[in-house]
């Protein structure tokens, strides 16, 4: 299978996703196919309240900020325009062979910090494009992406994978993986993770303490000098799968972005926990979706892989529903989704694909 992306260019070829989306094991070992699933019926984004089509950019552009005011609220933040300074400090340095790790700590809000790994290329000419990896749901958080856990799977290595690539790549620890006296992981430590946040803000949510850590992933990245700011990206599976569609929606800083199984939909996976959105999704006056998140990320890139596990066939109702607003910037060709039909996995079939569509746009072209 070979998917083909172009920076000018159509950037997922109609025929290529049908025969990607035909892909399957040889005949005599086949899968049965997954059952199939009610497509959620998705709000149509160009008509405001008043029932009125939009059918400029002009139009669209206030009601994009009527839904980021309403993603906001649910969200239980605001996005400060003046934010505490990163206060970076470097906790360790590995030199290896073809790039540097450093385990470093920053500030996300007055007296909040945050720790990672960043992983710099060797050998750079000039300013290199840059990656932020939101890790998955794993005890070994942040380490396993930036390579420093051997029995974290191979395949799922995006920072060691993507330094390799000349990407330099931060890989920022999710806050729901701080330490808790007493526990070490799983659901108690996550939810004791959220009841501290919100001890501090009470009407904040766990996805949106991770929309501020996106923030200031973005912010941290920005202040290195041999970024290309213009240039930023991001990647994530599952748990990070979520966070990053909510990274590109709310800071525009992220120009690519590729969302691997995070489960779209608010009802294809565990949206309703309390470090994501909380149980308020379940409630009757819930009225909102993922594809409104999908519509404030355009025109920039974005990049959808499912395996029909948290992301199946369903998923491209969100794609197609988020399209019009691409249209509306001549820029459908930044908008594209992939089902390898592999679960949930992070295999060769969706890296080289998340690959190929983050050099089309983070890497400038001579």
């Amino acid at each position: 299978m070979k998917t083909t992306f172009s920076r000018a260019g159509t950037i997922l070829c109609v025929s290529l996703i049908a025969s990607a989306l035909a892909v399957g094991a040889p005949a005599q070992t086949a899968k049965k196919a997954p059952p199939v699933k009610p497509t959620p019926t998705l709000s149509p984004l160009l008509v405001d309240k008043s029932g009125h089509d939009i059918k400029t950019k002009e139009e669209w552009l206030k009601q994009r900020e009527q839904i980021r005011r309403d993603w906001l609220a649910a969200l239980g933040i605001e996005i400060p325009s003046h934010r505490a300074p990163l206060k970076t400090e470097i906790l360790n340095t590995e030199e290896l062979p073809t790039f540097t790790r450093q385990h470093l700590k920053y500030q996300i809000e007055n007296g909040v910090y945050t720790d990672g790994y960043l992983l710099t290329p060797k050998n750079l000419k000039g300013k290199a494009p840059a990656i932020v990896v939101f890790h998955p749901t794993t005890p070994l958080q942040a380490k396993g992406v930036a390579g420093l856990a051997p029995e974290y799977g191979e395949e799922k290595r995006q920072g060691l994978q993507l330094v390799e690539r000349g990407y330099i790549v931060w890989c920022p620890r999710n806050f729901i993986f701080d330490k808790v006296p007493g526990l070490v992981d799983g659901i108690k430590l996550y939810v004791a993770n959220v009841a501290t946040m919100q001890k501090r803000d009470p009407k904040r949510t766990g996805m949106g303490r991770m929309v501020l850590e996106a923030v200031r992933a973005a912010d941290f990245v920005e202040s290195l000098p041999n970024v290309d700011a213009k240039h930023i990206g991001g990647i994530g599976h599952s748990l990070g799968g979520k966070q990053v569609v909510y990274a590109a929606a709310f800071d525009e800083r992220y120009q690519a972005v590729v969302s691997s199984e995070g489960g779209i939909g608010l009802t294809f996976s565990n949206w309703e926990a309390v470090w994501y959105l909380g149980p308020q999704i379940k409630e009757s006056k819930w009225k909102l979706e993922n594809h409104q998140v999908l519509s404030l990320i355009a025109p920039r890139a974005f990049f959808l892989l499912a395996g029909d596990s948290s992301d199946d066939q369903r998923s491209g109702a969100f794609i197609e529903a988020a399209r019009p607003i691409y249209s509306l910037f001549q820029a459908e060709k930044n908008l594209s989704w992939l089902n390898h039909h592999q679960g949930h996995r992070y295999g060769p079939d969706a890296r080289k694909a998340a690959e190929d569509f983050l050099d089309a746009y983070l890497k400038p072209q001579h």
